[in-house]
């Protein structure tokens, strides 16, 4: 699933093209992409409306539109949105296509089809499922050492467990809570709680540092992750663990492990990242 690093690639791409633009027409495909209203309003109410400006909250792309409603796209697993001219050949897993005041096309693209567009109105997207209940933005100034400290020192969980959770921490998903913990050398089946002060200001920075390299490097692909143009992003060159089992780690040389946390993989230095 693109995370913070990949959605923030996608909206900055977009924006250089797309804002300013407006929205001529919808093809809606498959129906069930749109999340609300129905297609036939969804398709109604976005038509005529000009993009003013596009944001991000957490993995949530959001574009701005006149007449003060919002654009909510969440690209999920293998989500795509690309801007591009019409006369590209359209991909068999395209679902929504936006004629654009500039004769070209924004285009979402999904395979396992998870991905969801919705239409509400900006005085309600507070309200708006999934958005209401997103913890703080981690490279926001909410996202701060005091945060991280005060809110560690009440949490029972595993550490990774916790930094996957959207209502803690907004936009973190399992490579970057991987490549972080690597960093701050904390093994990810720790208790949130355990974490010393020293541990918890490593963490804090780690998390950071690691985003903002994400973002920096166009994000990571391994199989459908591409930015607004159609780009790969290059941070997968750069993983110190996530989905490198048996590699050597960078820092010491040991074996990187795989483990089950939650269901979810979790990658790490055993000699690294010690359990303690």
């Amino acid at each position: 699933m693109p995370e913070l690093p990949e959605v923030e690639t996608v909206k900055r791409t977009l924006e250089k093209k797309i804002a300013g633009l407006t929205i001529n027409g919808v093809n809606i495909m498959m129906a069930k992409i749109i999340r609300e209203p129905s297609p036939e309003e969804f398709s109604a109410q976005v038509t005529g409306r000009k993009i003013t400006r596009l944001g991000r909250r957490g993995k949530y792309l959001l574009l701005y539109l006149t007449d003060d409603n919002v654009l909510i796209i969440h690209l999920r697993m293998t989500g795509r949105l690309v801007y591009t001219a019409p006369d590209e050949p359209l991909s068999k897993h395209t679902h929504v296509v936006f004629l654009l005041s500039d004769g070209h096309e924004l285009r979402f693209i999904d395979m396992r089809q998870f991905g969801r567009l919705q239409l509400a109105p900006l005085q309600a997207l507070d309200r708006v499922k999934g958005l209401k209940d997103l913890g703080p933005e981690p490279l926001g100034q909410e996202f701060s050492r005091d945060f991280l400290r005060r809110e560690l020192k009440r949490k029972r969980v595993r550490i990774k467990s916790l930094l996957l959770d959207q209502t803690f921490i907004a936009g973190l998903g399992n490579i970057y809570a991987d490549e972080a913990l690597h960093r701050a050398r904390l093994n990810p089946q720790r208790t949130a709680n355990s974490l010393s002060p020293r541990e918890i200001a490593g963490l804090y920075h780690s998390i950071i540092a690691v985003l903002q390299e994400g973002i920096q490097n166009r994000g990571t692909s391994f199989r459908d992750y591409v930015d607004g143009d159609g780009r790969r992003g290059n941070y997968q060159e750069l993983l110190r663990v996530y989905n490198r089992e048996g590699s050597p780690c960078p820092h010491c040389g040991t074996a990187v492990a795989r483990i089950k946390i939650g269901g979810r993989s979790s990658y790490f230095c055993p000699a690294c990242q010690r359990e303690q």
